[in-house]
């Protein structure tokens, strides 16, 4: 992500979260999770140690989260972590890291909640980088790692992570303890925001495959992470894409 404010050059891909800029507080949490969040390469986990020493940076609460995540990541074998990131984050449409797809699904309506996203980004400066979409939450956590604006925009999607936080859950996925701790750094959802998310787990994502073309080519749309090769669409059973 490149900021004309600052005039530098901030990517997700290659960073691992831990250099002398690593911030401190709220943003600590969001930037370790982006790190996280992303797919388990061999630098990402060779890098563990670094990882778990910038914890300290992080508050209380999600510290502990991230601990726990930390320590699972450290006991697992690398291929296993990588199977487990596939099954649950390309093949669970419940799972989805982009935000925009829990409520908006294969419709025209997630064009303009994209579009929603792109337009923070640029007013604060920011051009997010072309190897994602924008909504894509490592991304996002990037970016509220960063600046206020992109703090706000995470909190606007609050019902979209607790509907990735429920996935998660359902899944039995160790994952679920990063989204937890963004979610403990955010404030709680409301009354109303708590009916549209049941709502909108009970429905799960709308899957109407018209009206992206402008925005993403169709291998985008179950929600998945460039920079591997093989992804393809959600494959098995309708239960096991929920």
């Amino acid at each position: 992500m490149t900021s004309t404010q600052a005039g530098t050059d901030r990517r997700t891909s290659g960073d691992d979260g831990t250099g002398p800029d690593l911030p401190t507080g709220a943003a600590a949490t969001y930037k370790l999770a982006s790190v996280l969040l992303q797919y388990p390469t061999r630098s990402l986990l060779e890098g563990l140690d670094t990882l778990g020493a910038a914890l300290e940076r992080v508050p209380r609460r999600p510290r502990a989260e991230l601990a726990r995540f930390l320590d699972w990541l450290a006991g697992t074998p690398s291929a296993d972590v990588a199977v487990h990131y596939v099954e649950t984050f390309d093949l669970r449409r419940r799972c989805s890291l982009y935000l925009t797809y829990f409520r908006s699904g294969d419709t025209r309506n997630r064009g303009m909640a994209m579009l929603a996203v792109k337009t923070a980004y640029r007013v604060a400066g920011f051009t997010p980088s072309d190897d994602e979409l924008p909504d894509y939450l490592p991304l996002v956590l990037e970016f509220a790692a960063l600046s206020p604006r992109g703090e706000t925009l995470l909190a606007r999607h609050r019902a979209d992570l607790e509907l990735l936080r429920r996935g998660l859950e359902r899944a039995e996925s160790p994952y679920l303890a990063v989204v937890e701790a963004v979610c403990v750094q955010l404030p709680g959802l409301g009354r109303r925001e708590l009916a549209a998310v049941t709502r909108a787990w009970e429905t799960g994502p709308p899957q109407e495959a018209v009206g992206l073309e402008p925005f993403a080519p169709p291998e985008y749309l179950g929600g998945y992470p460039t920079g591997r090769a093989g992804a393809a669409a959600p494959t098995g059973t309708e239960e096991d894409r929920r």
